[in-house]
């Protein structure tokens, strides 16, 4: 199990576009963006507690979150994702889901998912059934990300984000999505061993500190 390490900080559009004129001379695109961005749909799942959302809000040193994603428009490629974070540091694990099984865990069909070969769509299962997880709301964002390759560094600006307030149907194109208020860019930082000191420079804003800006959280305002 690999755990990464994390920087978040809230930005303006003009720290955006000075960090990325910095990044843009040192490090390499995402190959998988369109035009150097591509556009975010998930699905966070909660209990009827908000567990998943106390536990962000409080600041618990161990916590994790499921959610289902995929990028630009493309329902061919879909992932159920959980992210755990154990005193300040992250790791992410994922499975493949196919469109038909991502729509059945949206409805509630799940009892399919206790014979899947995948270890976390069981688990899924599991938390499903006795912690009584359930689709919360939509997440939808731009990302713009950029590659380090020394130290696995991932550098990313997160924003234009919209809350699909109480939907959970994120396989349908015409579901509706809101601006989820005011929010700033989200510049994300995340390397493994070590940080590059010429990737700590890139990114330094004079003012800014390390936050804990959380995307479905920002979106459970309203939802």
């Amino acid at each position: 199990m690999q755990y990464r390490h994390e920087w978040k900080h809230e930005i303006s559009r003009s720290d955006l576009i000075a960090i990325r004129q910095r990044l843009r001379a040192v490090a390499q695109t995402d190959s998988h963006a369109v035009d150097g961005r591509y556009q975010i749909r998930s699905l966070y799942f909660d209990n009827l507690q908000d567990k998943a959302l106390r536990e962000k809000i409080d600041g618990l040193n161990r916590r994790e979150k499921f959610r289902i994603r995929f990028y630009n428009g493309d329902t061919a490629v879909i992932h159920l994702e959980k992210k755990s974070r154990v005193n300040g540091l992250g790791t992410k694990f994922s499975a493949p889901l196919t469109k038909e099984e991502a729509r059945k865990i949206t409805e509630g069909d799940i009892d399919w998912m206790r014979d899947s070969d995948h270890p976390l769509v069981q688990e899924l299962y599991s938390k499903m059934r006795f912690q009584q997880l359930r689709p919360r709301t939509i997440v939808d964002y731009t990302r713009e990300p950029y590659i380090y390759p020394p130290g696995n560094v991932r550098v990313t600006f997160d924003y234009d984000i919209r809350t699909g307030l109480g939907a959970t149907d994120f396989l349908d194109p015409s579901c509706v999505t809101v601006p989820a208020g005011e929010t700033p860019v989200i510049l994300e930082v995340k390397w493994d061993a070590f940080l590059p000191d010429i990737i700590r420079a890139c990114v330094q804003t004079p003012g800014c500190r390390v936050g804990a800006f959380s995307k479905y959280a920002q979106c459970r305002m309203y939802g």
